[in-house]
């Protein structure tokens, strides 16, 4: 009988266990490094329970930045490590995961859900653009604005998301070639860059504002409104949605004559869609009721309430069902909340992050307005690598602490790391509609820093003068 040989090729296998041990190797440096550092004797101006704080928040640190696990995971993490450590009591870490903008945020993402079911976010982009094509610069104008407006009532990832294919189509019908045409380039910077730009406009355009509004609220009593974020960052939102323009249309000229094509086909997509249903209708009235209510009682009532109450009219009028709006949720994300909230909480309660404060930016920088400028520069540039929500939840205990030492208002502070965390134009894993660009194949990594990296140190400066020039003007003051 002839012997045979089997041959498995174990490289892969060899691959993955090494992968293992790095990842439980770097666990056990995290679970040593938690170790010492609350074990090391504490330093003048510390207590023990922020020193503990302190230990949490590094590890929490190195676990968002790396993702070795989720998020979310890192975030319940901190909630139970809070009370085993014995920083703060086990019922008062637990309730801070019912703040009121989880409850905000969660109602927001189910109610824009409801929107994209119904077709009505897709009418909307459609009706823009099919208007601003009459030429190559105008429709990319047109993609930019109607992504821009469209983030300031849903989170940017799901215009981002619901933008991509009405892109694809375009470009097909254009026949752009990935990689190579400049055109191609501009459609999905411009559908990327208004996302991400009307995403800081208020509240609905991402996880980090309610996130920083929290941690705000709990630390120091006070609040934004609704109204009141609009009027102070809208004006910002504007001029550098315009700025993205220019920037794209000039780094990228377009290499085609004529859109006739594109327009052709948005017009065959509107007219698949047909004429406005009686879903679209009643859900475009439940959104904009919602929204009065949050701009005109928003502080009355509260946001998360008045977002509740919009919740169940849904329910009630039978425009969504549970299993819609299940998968479209990001439960990460209101999960990741609990954990940043509890852990800004105590770093706070126990001056922890006052003490990180005195013994780093304010020990070089003396200059109220210089101080500030830095904490907003390291927040739009450290997003470009980790999540918006995880700088938030870095920054903000910090930033509290620095507003009560520099005597600024905390609303200012919180402002000037929430906008510049959510301004990440640069890199595909800065935020979701850059990484959904870069999905297309027409965009490289080389594309977005070339342009990203103007928008990113223009809006900087912009956003620096409205705030000297423009904010005391509506009460906001340095």
């Amino acid at each position: 009988m002839e012997e045979t040989h089997v041959e498995i090729d174990i490289r892969p296998i060899g691959i993955v266990a090494l992968v293992r041990s790095i990842r439980f190797l770097a666990f056990f440096a995290l679970l040593l490094l938690f170790f010492i550092i609350i074990n090391l004797p504490t330093p003048a101006g510390l207590s023990v329970a922020g020193q503990k704080a302190i230990a949490i928040f590094i590890v929490c640190l190195l676990l968002w930045i790396t993702q070795l696990i989720p998020l979310a995971v890192t975030s319940l993490l901190a909630l139970a490590l809070l009370p085993l450590s014995g920083v703060i009591s086990g019922t008062e870490t637990y309730s801070l995961f019912g703040n009121e903008a989880v409850f905000f945020i969660m109602g927001a993402f189910i109610l824009a859900a409801a929107v994209v079911k119904s077709g009505l976010s897709s009418r909307l982009a459609l009706l823009t653009l099919r208007y601003f094509g009459s030429s190559p610069q105008q429709l990319i104008f047109g993609i930019i604005a109607i992504s821009t407006f469209l983030a300031f009532w849903m989170p940017e990832h799901a215009v981002a998301a619901m933008m991509f294919p009405i892109s694809i189509e375009i470009a097909r019908s254009l026949k752009l070639k990935p990689g190579s045409s400049n055109y191609g380039k501009a459609i999905f910077l411009a559908m990327s860059y208004g996302a991400i730009t009307g995403g800081v406009a208020t509240f609905l355009g991402g996880a980090r504002n309610p996130l920083a509004i929290a941690i705000l609220k709990k630390a120091t009593g006070k609040s934004i409104g609704f109204f009141q974020w609009m009027v102070a960052i809208v004006p910002l939102v504007l001029f550098t949605s315009l700025i993205a323009y220019f920037l794209i249309v000039y780094f990228y000229r377009p290499d085609v004559a004529e859109i006739g094509k594109a327009k052709n086909i948005l017009k065959s997509r509107l007219s698949q869609i047909g004429r406005m249903s009686l879903e679209e209708r009643v859900t475009g009235i439940v959104m904009l009721i919602t929204i009065l209510a949050w701009i005109f009682y928003g502080e009355m009532w509260g946001l998360a309430n008045i977002a509740i109450v919009a919740v169940a009219s849904l329910f009630i009028l039978r425009l969504v069902s549970w299993k819609d709006i299940e998968d479209y949720v990001n439960w990460g994300v209101i999960l990741m909340y609990g954990g940043a909230i509890a852990l800004g909480y105590a770093l706070e309660i126990t001056k922890a992050a006052s003490w990180v404060a005195k013994g780093t930016i304010t020990s070089w920088i003396s200059s109220p307005l210089a101080v500030l400028i830095t904490i907003s520069i390291v927040a739009v540039f450290l997003t470009e690598g980790i999540s918006n929500v995880a700088v938030v939840a870095i920054l903000m205990p910090i930033g509290v602490s620095l507003s009560k030492s520099l005597g600024v208002d905390p609303r200012i502070i919180t402002m000037m790391i929430a906008v510049p965390s959510g301004l990440a134009f640069m890199l595909p894993m800065g935020t979701p509609p850059n990484a959904i660009a870069f999905s297309s194949g027409f965009v490289g990594i080389r594309d977005m820093i070339k342009v990203g990296f103007v928008l990113n140190a223009i809006s900087l400066i912009l956003f620096f003068g409205l705030i000297q020039i423009y904010w005391p003007l509506i009460g906001l003051r340095i």
